[in-house]
């Protein structure tokens, strides 16, 4: 009942239009029977004479109309031309309200995709994602604007013909019913074999769009290493299995298929069979029994097609749910009705605890201050905690204890959205969208004057190379940035953030792909900036962090050390022991 509630409420601002046409549908389902009464009618009352049981308007129509055979004849003409005018109306009106509802999903997938926090999408597969934002968008648009009203019209075919069939035999309208109760048991045995295995079928297509997702993305690593016979036969495996999955699904739809036919059509010839000699008889009119022979395909064949009906239901409540499971996860609040002060850069941690996992801590009992337009440099090996550090202060976790103060006022009680616009991070690999560089700089700043475009592409050291490009500022980067180079790319992600102006400003190593030289240029032209800003810089490169005002030194989320590059430099510790270590290496490599 839930995925059911959930459909119908993916259908809001379109019911109007599912009501028009599940209408057309009930018309068009009139209309249909309507062409076999009109035949019973010629056959019995109009060439045979007999007496005809119906209101006084339609009885005075067919004595007037004589041995006039082309009347019926005209009369069924118009009614198949209504009916292709309702089924017209069917089908246009929900296929309208079909894509109403898929745009209303995808949308509001999307939405909440974008509101869902940073833990989320750094542990989700972006491949099953894609797939249910697509695939299981398109299963639930198909059943509700084929299958939907299909059902609506088996609905009506079935009350509707039973109901006149009763009214002109009973022995045989029994007879007509033999095999229905037992081709419905097996519709519903059926729907609850093939959910579950669409599930099994769904869940694998997913692996297998993941595998390709991260093939297609990563090519040039592939590429690097010569790996393709192994990712061939990795995408191979997941292939199979999904292969495997849907042949189970087909060899399930295979045998439904195949026994409802055999109902199906002993049903039919049944009753064929007792309409004859009933004819033969007398027990019962030809017109009767055209009327019989015609009715039964129009309702042995919608119960039939209940085995379709169902097994797209199950497929829809299985995407249904698969899509629920994204919207119910917790939208991260980023405008929490807390305060919005002017943000200058004053930092002060005390005592503070995190952890990505309850018991597991990454940062211990840190503590430091910075004032204002100062640079912090962290250092420490992989895994110290550096980047987690950094990500309090966006805002992407919140600390579990102690104290992290922005201007005096407590981190927490500070939206999120607003932190986020004072914060500029630029990671270690920057993410470039397939648009123009001009369009990657100004993404989060909006239209700029080419004064200030230019001004922080110098500062970042990349005006001159996009400058030698063929179309300069309008030159599209391709897919994640693949046309430029690695140092490119982060130049551009460093002059992305610093025409945001934000009073924070966090490099996350993002200088390790750029030489010596043109670290030492950034750095400089960092120095010469004239507003405020307070800078993180982490970086495996020690000579990097030698000119900043503070230098944390991280081992095992404590700061063992800190300090500027004087004050270390006179303590044995790890500092020192790194800063002999690069020194001695770089002055070997020179010799």
């Amino acid at each position: 009942m839930k995925s059911v509630r959930i459909l119908w409420n993916y259908m809001e601002n379109n019911r109007l239009l599912y009501l028009g046409a599940i209408l057309s549908v009930a018309l068009a389902s009139l209309t249909s029977i309507s062409a076999p009464l009109v035949i019973r009618i010629t056959i019995d009352n109009i060439i045979g004479g007999e007496p005809l049981e119906a209101p006084l308007l339609i009885r005075n129509f067919v004595e007037n109309i004589g041995h006039a055979f082309w009347v019926p004849g005209i009369v069924l003409i118009i009614i198949t031309l209504f009916r292709g005018l309702f089924m017209f109306l069917r089908g246009r009106l929900a296929a309208q309200a079909s894509e109403g509802v898929a745009k209303n999903m995808r949308d509001r997938v999307y939405d909440h995709i974008q509101h869902l926090p940073y833990k989320y999408h750094k542990e989700a597969d972006s491949g099953d994602i894609m797939q249910r934002c697509t695939s299981d968008v398109e299963t639930i648009r198909r059943f509700l604007g084929v299958q939907l009203v299909e059902m609506g019209n088996s609905l009506f075919m079935v009350v509707l013909i039973i109901s006149i069939m009763f009214r002109a035999d009973r022995r045989m309208t029994l007879l007509s019913m033999i095999t229905i109760p037992i081709i419905f048991a097996f519709a519903i045995v059926f729907f609850l074999k093939v959910k579950k295995s669409f599930a099994e079928a769904d869940e694998a297509e997913a692996e297998l769009t993941t595998v390709l997702q991260e093939n297609l993305t990563g090519i040039r690593v592939v590429r690097a290493f010569a790996n393709q016979d192994y990712e061939i036969e990795r995408l191979d495996a997941k292939n199979q299995v999904f292969r495997d999955k849907v042949y189970h699904l087909i060899w399930l739809l295979a045998c439904y298929w195949g026994g409802s036919d055999l109902l199906a059509f002993s049903q039919i010839a049944l009753v064929i069979i007792a309409g004859t000699y009933y004819a033969a008889q007398g027990v019962i009119t030809m017109g009767t029994m055209a009327l019989f022979t015609t009715y039964i395909g129009m309702l042995v064949w919608p119960v039939r097609q209940l085995g379709r009906l169902l097994t797209d239901l199950g497929k829809a409540v299985v995407a249904a749910g698969r899509l629920q499971a994204i919207l119910d996860e917790p939208r991260e609040d980023l405008v929490e009705n807390h305060e919005q002060p002017p943000i200058t850069g004053d930092i002060v941690f005390e005592h503070v605890y995190f952890g990505y996992e309850p018991g597991q801590a990454v940062l211990e009992d840190v503590s430091f201050q910075v004032k204002a337009g100062q640079t912090v440099a962290i250092l420490g090996h992989t895994g110290s905690g550096k980047s987690s550090l950094v990500h309090l202060l966006a805002r992407l976790y919140d600390y579990e204890k102690g104290s992290i103060k922005i201007n005096g006022r407590e981190l927490r009680t500070i939206d999120k959205k607003w932190m986020r616009k004072n914060v500029a991070v630029v990671s270690q690999e920057p993410f470039l969208f397939a648009k123009t560089i001009r369009e990657n700089i100004t993404l989060a700043s909006g239209e700029v004057d080419d004064e200030e475009l230019f001004n922080v592409c110098q500062q970042a050291a990349i005006h001159d190379v996009i400058l030698g490009f063929s179309q300069g500022y309008d030159t599209l980067v391709g897919e994640r940035g693949v046309s430029v180079s690695g140092g490119q790319r982060q130049r551009i992600a460093i002059a992305r953030a610093l025409i945001t102006h934000s009073p924070i400003l966090i490099f996350d190593d993002s200088l390790s792909a750029v030489d010596t030289e043109t670290d030492v240029a950034i750095q400089r032209a960092l120095e010469k900036r004239t507003d405020q800003t307070t800078t993180f810089l982490i970086s495996h490169r020690i000579t990097s962090l030698a000119g900043a005002d503070l230098i944390l030194v991280l081992e095992h989320g404590r700061i063992v050390q800190s300090g500027n590059h004087e004050e270390l430099m006179k303590v044995d510790g790890p500092y020192a022991r790194i800063w002999d270590i690069q020194n001695t290496l770089e002055a070997e490599i020179r010799a």
